[in-house]
């Protein structure tokens, strides 16, 4: 199987964690949308599409400011989830990939992801992406990913044996990134022709979880959830043993976001 059809195979893995998706990922810190109307200068009700929008946890800050959006999310459990949480809200959820959705006439001021670019066609994103911005519109991505500062929890490095054993090693060569030194795709974005960014900037906290919240955590992680069942048990019973050691039985995670922002290029439309 090629990148994409892997890329795709896990992607289609979410749709079965739905139930836990919402409750078990972290909410992006408020600043994120703090910094990205300063940067942009949205205001509602401006319209926005959102790529991948899961069950809507990047969807309802932004909903609850009075953006109307359009949210595109390709699993059917993940959208009905989406739709039932966003239903007080100008929010439409629209059950189809980007990459094969058709576009209404009328464009978008913004267009964003939120820990989805990732799983785009890499060779088609930002072609459409631009197709379907007004001139001057915004391109933004953000994510949250696992960073380990330096003294940190030593529990992740220390259970990384369990997962040599069950044969998910890290690759070779893999560094785990630190707070406020994740990569960013500028190169990329400004390599497209279609965008010039505008603001680029990280983010970070931290969250405590005990073994059932870290357990479900786990479970709306694409590898995890592809895991074969002795693998995913092997691991899990060995996080419940080792928290159950500690005198609060919990497990700190810090969590690293970046924020990019990218202008499309072309002349920004005049009101009449």
């Amino acid at each position: 199987m090629g990148a994409n059809g892997d890329r795709e195979r896990l992607a289609a893995t979410f749709d079965r964690a739905a139930a836990l998706y919402h409750r078990a990922r972290p909410d992006y810190p408020q600043a994120i949308y703090d910094r990205l109307l300063a940067v942009t200068g949205l205001a509602p009700p401006a319209r926005l599409l959102e790529i991948g929008c899961a069950t809507g946890k990047a969807t309802l800050p932004l909903a609850e400011r009075g953006f109307a959006i359009t949210c595109l999310e390709p699993g059917p459990a993940l959208a009905a989830v989406a739709r039932a949480n966003t239903a007080a809200h100008a929010v439409e959820v629209v059950e189809a990939r980007f990459e094969d959705w058709t576009p209404p006439a009328r464009p978008f001021a913004l267009v964003f992801a939120a820990t989805a670019w990732h799983w785009l066609d890499p060779d088609r994103r930002y072609a459409k992406a631009a197709a379907v911005l007004e001139p001057g519109g915004h391109l933004a991505l953000w994510e949250a990913v696992h960073v380990f500062p330096r003294g940190g929890d030593p529990f992740f490095e220390e259970l990384q044996d369990v997962y040599d054993e069950i044969g998910e090693s890290l690759p070779p060569g893999y560094e785990r990134p630190r707070p406020q030194e994740l990569p960013d795709d500028r190169a990329a974005i400004e390599a497209s022709g279609l965008f010039e960014v505008v603001d680029i900037t990280q983010y970070d906290w931290e969250i405590s979880y005990d073994a059932a919240g870290y357990i479900d955590l786990l479970d709306t992680f694409s590898g995890h959830i592809a895991m074969a069942d002795p693998q995913r048990e092997r691991l899990y019973g060995e996080i419940r043993r080792r928290l159950a050691r500690r005198a609060d039985g919990l497990v700190r995670r810090h969590w690293g976001g970046l924020l990019q922002v990218a202008r499309r290029r072309g002349a920004r439309r005049r009101a009449p």
